[in-house]
């Protein structure tokens, strides 16, 4: 045969591009560009696990499962009825680079950093991580003074988890300050989050201190235990988030313990001793949030040395990244 002419190439690599197993993979096989200003939604590795040494430390593995089984994902969202790749710009704008890996305060700032230069960007970040420390830089970059894409406004946060990470009566998680156990705390008394206009949704388990329902009067977050969620269903809980968030921007964090310990057994902190979400309670929820003015979300304490044969936790996160994706692209067709 005749050399492959330029034109060839490229129409047959369109064709086998739907294909998870060709190509160099990247998160969603989305173009790679490390130019977030190239972006209107920045995919976004954090290869961290420092922040969390009390479990597994396999968490910085995440991003790089991410890449390989979300090639297999259909773009098109079949709840929304749209294609959010089609919608905007969505690319793979790599990992944030952390050479200091077992230094945990120095990692959080380098994270900030990273994410400052998103924000500044104009680009909407969802990330893959990543222990669940990364989520406090990531908010203190793009929430509160100065955040373009908050408009300087402290933010909603819709947080799922099985823990609150609000241990402000520990000076340090085993030496880690900037912890997994510390972000939610932080982050209100520092002015990115609005802790008043924020959720915390499928605490359960045993506890380092008591967990009561209502609301934390020191921070303001209103505490959904995983007991209360299951008695008000999916509907209802949409019902509180949006009456609390109203206006205010809104940023979302998954950690994978809020789901059941059966759906997803590649999480850093299981809880099996009650039943957590099921996956169409979790995406029931984040679809409850379209319209709102969501500016990121993540995904956090993936352990795929952990994860069953079939990659099945991993798939999982790439389905709830889906659904973030497809509220921001939403909420750009419609700015």
């Amino acid at each position: 045969m005749d050399p492959m002419t330029t034109d060839e190439f490229e129409e047959l690599k369109a064709d086998v591009q739907r294909w998870y197993w060709w190509g160099v993979p990247t998160l969603f096989r989305s173009p790679w560009n490390e130019d977030p200003a190239e972006c209107d939604i920045a995919l976004v590795g954090v290869p961290h696990s420092s922040g969390n040494g009390s479990t597994e430390r396999d968490q910085h593995l995440g991003p790089r499962a991410l890449r390989h089984v979300s090639g297999s994902m259909r773009r098109p969202h079949g709840v929304f009825d749209f294609n959010p790749w089609e919608a905007c710009r969505v690319h793979d704008i790599g990992d944030v680079p952390l050479p200091e890996a077992m230094d945990n305060e120095l990692c959080v700032a380098r994270t900030e950093a990273f994410y400052r230069r998103i924000d500044q960007a104009g680009a909407f970040p969802v990330s893959i991580g990543g222990d669940h420390s990364i989520t406090g830089p990531i908010l203190k970059a793009i929430g509160g003074p100065g955040a373009k894409l908050s408009d300087g406004r402290p933010v909603a946060l819709v947080h799922f988890d099985a823990h609150r990470d609000s241990y402000t009566h520990m000076p340090h998680w085993l030496g880690a300050k900037r912890s997994a156990a510390h972000w939610a705390a932080y982050t209100v008394e520092e002015g990115s989050v609005d802790g008043h206009r924020s959720t915390q949704i499928g605490i359960r388990g045993h506890g380092m201190k008591t967990v009561h329902g209502g609301v934390d009067d020191v921070l303001g977050y209103r505490i959904v235990p995983a007991s209360e969620f299951h008695a008000l269903g999916v509907e209802s809980t949409v019902a509180l988030l949006r009456e609390r968030i109203g206006d205010a921007p809104v940023y979302i964090t998954f950690d994978f313990d809020a789901l059941d310990s059966s759906i997803a057994p590649g999480a850093a902190n299981l809880e099996c001793g009650s039943t957590g979400m099921t996956m169409d309670e979790a995406t029931g929820v984040l679809r409850g949030l379209c319209g709102l003015n969501v500016i990121g979300g993540d995904v956090v304490c993936l352990i795929p040395t952990k994860d069953n044969p079939n990659n099945m936790t991993a798939m999982a996160a790439a389905a709830l990244m889906i659904d973030m994706v497809a509220l921001i692209a939403d909420r750009i067709g419609n700015r």
